[in-house]
């Protein structure tokens, strides 16, 4: 399962990319404006850093302001992905786009139905929003489980990726499932790293080493540099 990052902060997209464990980038209308910065010159650093799909969403809400729009971000980058929302305008200007080969994302998804339509529509990826779902008394990884097998029934080329995301148990779920994508804010990306049993034991192992270290009477690292050039 490939991970994007629920964020249009630079800092901490060059942090994960960096760590090598994120793949991807989506945006929204919400994350741009909390950078209080212009937001195309934003999307812009955020295309030229992130190597994976960086998915952008458009303000439009009528087909031909959706499709105008969308054929402009297609143009930022090779890899920028069209959010749309799951409207029947949205789903019409997804059957344009896919037409035209532009990639988009039928975001604000919370039924197997409107993920069946979008698929059929052409969309490359559909964003179930499970945090959503869960806040109102839904089981949203439920609708993925849903979407996942109904996909791989019927040979869907469409990618299931799963958004707000709310704990890193919805990122384990979405993996179990089969999920292509799951979409994830820093913080939670930021738990993921973490465990306890890891922090005790990389102390234990610190401290027993530095008791052999100071028995022997040698550095803390005894291993000499080698050349790797030659």
């Amino acid at each position: 399962m490939k991970l994007f990052l629920d964020s249009a902060n630079l800092n901490q997209i060059r942090k994960f990319l960096e760590m090598g464990v994120i793949d991807g980038v989506t945006t929204n209308p919400t994350l741009l404006a909390k950078e209080q910065t212009d937001p195309a010159e934003q999307i812009e650093k955020i295309l030229k850093m992130c190597p994976g799909p960086v998915n952008i969403e458009v303000l439009s809400t009528e087909y031909e302001g959706m499709v105008k729009e969308a054929r402009i971000i297609s143009q930022l980058g090779e890899n920028a992905v069209v959010k749309i929302p799951m409207t029947p305008s949205g789903i019409r200007a997804v059957r344009t786009l896919s037409q035209e080969n532009i990639k988009t994302n039928v975001t604000l998804l919370f039924s197997l139905n409107q993920a069946i339509l979008a698929a059929k529509a052409g969309a490359s990826y559909v964003s179930p929003f499970i945090g959503r779902l869960d806040d109102v008394g839904y089981q949203g990884i439920s609708l993925v489980k849903e979407i996942v097998c109904v996909f791989r029934n019927y040979s869907f080329s469409t990618k299931v990726l799963v958004s707000s995301v709310r704990h890193p148990l919805h990122v384990i779920k979405a993996a179990k499932i089969g999920a292509d994508v799951c979409t994830v804010p820093p913080d939670v990306l930021e738990k993921m790293l973490y465990h306890p049993l890891s922090d005790i034991g990389l102390k234990r192992f610190l401290e027993d080493w530095s008791a052999l270290s100071k028995q022997l009477g040698r550095p803390i690292f005894p291993f000499k540099e080698k050349n790797f050039n030659n």
